[in-house]
């Protein structure tokens, strides 16, 4: 596949046009200063540099992989030099306080960072999305002693972090997670116990590495409520703060994965290694949800990555590669054939992955708006309401988008043909590598018990609440949209499914796991149908006033927009239909029938 740019044009529309930026940070105080032109620099810089360090290192990523050797792990070839030089230049502490040497932008531009970082090199992205999330835990939940330790090297990148959460035993269910905390005289604890598919667990790019790690204390209640969350470096600091005595933890064994085999994913023991609290006793999954949910957005936008890449790969192939002529003529009668993208099924796979792609941007980028108010607002009830919309659209972004990643890349992968099974060409990989993303940080079904289970019935009491009141909002604003008829009945029967579910589930709770997931995707069709109609409008009133983007760019807005509601949107009423036939079809058979 060959190097290709990252669309930065559709980052900065969704951005600046379609989520107005300007008008967003002006209501947050710490970001007032920022404005379109920085934004925009900032992103194309971004993108200038992975283009030029990160793309070309991906196929040997894929290739050569991680190694281990005794208990050190050595990644890809370039991969060292790659994270110096992307903590050089400041990238690693793009979002940062800069108290601890961050640049102190918005959270945003470290989203967008994620998506271009996974965009070039999915392997390489995993590394420092992990140190992000571990810094931002610390900061969160730490003590004073522990960000004075911790944060300055975490966020210059010059020490990495993980999270270690799941065991061999216990997958997801952390309830049943057996790693011991002894507390020790000094006021340390030593931990053991064995966590696996720990990401960046162990690796050659930094001094030391910090591991979040989720054990029990000796006295701690069963399940969920009895699991403290502890800071285990690979190096205890010394006096002066730099890496000590080794600690007793160690990488037991790398993984052997279908994908993103440059990204370092081990076993790790603690043997009685040192670890200081984190905030409170038996607090410890609620205080590492901080890191799990950024996480979960990451992984989304990385879902939205790999369907980006896979599009422009795929895009490049069809006006290149040429077979048959079109059914209604030669459409490039001087070629000995006309090139694929004439072909309707071809532009039926492109323009799947366009539109994914393009409306997935905008749901993430939406929720990340959602995160930067309430981080940023002084506002308390923008606040609230902002962070009731990111706990509710959280697994959405999270499920709905990896799982559209996966149907994106298979795309790829068909509109290259035979050419798209050869791993030379890179499109294989990218199924390879983006597989993965439905299931760390929770998999799909997961995802869908906490959106259906947690925070529609238990949180939010069956209604949608706020992300209703939004799209309602655009309708009463743009009633002459031509999609507005479409986007308010699918909203009804969005609000009506929920209802219909919170009875179901009061009188057999088996009804919620059996909707969840077609519940989950159906959400996930109708939020991109609204951000669809939104972005047509915009592109509706730029081509009014000859907007930045050029006539081209805002006419394939509106086209793609048509395709969606036409093609794609439907698809919402085959969840709703196999929601609605209840759990029944699922639960009748017993075990021995299968």
């Amino acid at each position: 596949m060959p190097l290709i740019s990252a669309n930065t044009k559709d980052i900065q529309f969704v951005a600046n046009e379609l989520l107005n930026l300007e008008d967003h940070y002006q209501q947050l105080p710490p970001c007032r200063d920022m404005d379109a032109e920085t934004f925009e620099a900032v992103v194309e810089e971004a993108n200038r540099f992975l283009l030029e360090t990160a793309g070309p290192l991906n196929r040997n990523a894929d290739e050569q992989g991680c190694t281990l050797e005794g208990a050190e792990v050595t990644t890809p070839e370039g991969f060292k030099e790659l994270y110096q030089q992307y903590c050089d230049s400041g990238w690693n502490g793009l979002d940062a306080p800069e108290e601890y040497g961050g640049q102190g932008l918005p959270y945003l531009l470290s989203v967008i960072l994620g998506e271009l970082n996974t965009y070039y090199c999915p392997a390489w992205a995993d590394y420092p999305m992990l140190g992000h999330g571990a810094r931002e835990a610390l900061d969160a939940h730490g003590s004073d002693e522990l960000k004075r330790t911790y944060l300055p090297k975490l966020t210059t990148g010059q020490w990495a972090g993980t999270m270690c959460l799941t065991e061999p035993h216990c997958g997801t269910d952390l309830g049943l997670l057996k790693t011991q905390a002894v507390p020790q005289e000094d006021g340390t604890y030593a931990i053991t116990g064995t966590k696996i598919f720990i990401t960046s667990g162990e690796h050659d790019l930094t001094e030391n590495i910090v591991h979040l790690v989720l054990a029990r204390l000796p006295d701690a209640p069963a399940g969920t409520k009895g699991i403290s969350m502890f800071v285990v470096p690979k190096f205890i600091p010394d006096e002066n703060n730099q890496p000590g005595e080794r600690n007793a933890v160690s990488c037991g064994s790398l993984e052997h994965k279908m994908g993103l085999k440059g990204s370092s994913t081990c076993v790790m023991n603690f043997d009685g290694a040192t670890g200081w609290l984190v905030g409170q006793e038996n607090r410890g999954l609620n205080h590492m949800f901080t890191m799990m949910n950024g996480a979960r957005i990451n992984t989304g936008v990385q879902g939205l990555a790999v369907s980006q890449a896979a599009y422009q790969g795929a895009l490049d192939y069809a006006r290149e590669r040429l077979q048959s002529r079109s059914l209604s003529g030669p459409k490039y009668p001087h070629k000995p054939a006309d090139p694929i993208i004439v072909h309707p099924d071809v532009r039926r796979m492109l323009l799947t992955m366009k539109a994914l792609a393009e409306g997935n941007r905008a749901l993430a980028y939406f929720t990340a708006q959602q995160i930067e108010k309430t981080r940023y607002s002084d506002d308390e009830a923008v606040k609230q309401r902002a962070a009731q919309l990111q706990a509710f659209l959280t697994p959405i972004v999270k499920a709905f988008i990896t799982e559209s990643g996966i149907e994106a890349t298979n795309l790829g992968v068909q509109v290259y043909g035979g050419h798209g099974y050869i791993r030379e060409h890179g499109m294989e990989q990218l199924i390879r590598d983006g597989r993965i993303f439905t299931l760390y940080e929770g998999t799909t079904g997961i995802q869908a018990l906490d959106l259906l289970g947690r925070k529609l019935l238990k949180m939010q009491g069956g209604e949608l609440g706020p992300i209703a009141e939004e799209i309602q909002a655009f309708l009463d604003q743009h009633p002459d949209s031509p999609y507005a008829e479409t986007v308010s009945r699918y909203l009804q029967e969005w609000q009506q499914l929920s209802q219909e579910l919170a009875a179901k589930s009061q009188q057999n709770p088996e009804e919620v796991g059996a909707a969840s997931v077609d519940f989950l995707m159906f959400s996930g069709y109708v939020l991109l149908a609204w951000l669809w109609a939104r972005m047509a409008q915009v592109a509706t009133e730029q081509l009014e006033k000859g907007g930045p983007m050029g006539q081209n760019f805002y006419r394939s807005k509106q086209k793609t927009a048509d395709f969606y509601f036409k093609r794609l949107l439907p698809r919402a009423g085959t969840h709703a239909a196999t929601l609605r036939s209840g759990a029944d079809t699922l639960m009748a058979m017993n075990d021995e029938e299968f």
